[in-house]
């Protein structure tokens, strides 16, 4: 049986875009992306620790160092620049696996720098 788990976790980080006229998703400094072992396109939640929003997206690299994190498209609806986000993401694996499995979690420093 194969169940979903939490694969990454980049924990606080704080939105500093939102551009609702760009094709969606989620522009996230690729430092932070290597960090928390996720690639480009791949799928994840967005949870907003000011307003409580959830979305479903998935992540764009953004340029290395630059601390993006930047809602794109319909996501920019769900938040403000200076609002603080919990991005996730998922994987499928089985059963006996996912108990011995260890996510990657990321705690940005200030600027959304590594």
């Amino acid at each position: 049986m194969n169940i979903e788990v939490l694969k990454s976790k980049v924990h606080r980080a704080v939105i500093t875009e939102a551009n609702l006229n760009y094709v969606g998703s989620l522009t996230l400094d690729a430092d932070l992306m290597d960090a928390a072992h996720m690639i480009e396109n791949e799928k994840i939640t967005v949870v907003n620790v000011n307003n409580g929003e959830r979305l479903d997206t998935y992540l764009i690299r953004g340029k290395r160092g630059s601390g993006v994190c930047c809602l794109n498209g319909p996501a920019a609806r769900k938040g403000m620049v200076g609002d603080v986000v919990v991005i996730i993401s998922y994987a499928s694996m089985l059963f006996e696996e996912a108990k011995t499995f260890r996510p990657w979690i990321v705690f940005p420093k200030e600027g959304n720098k590594r």
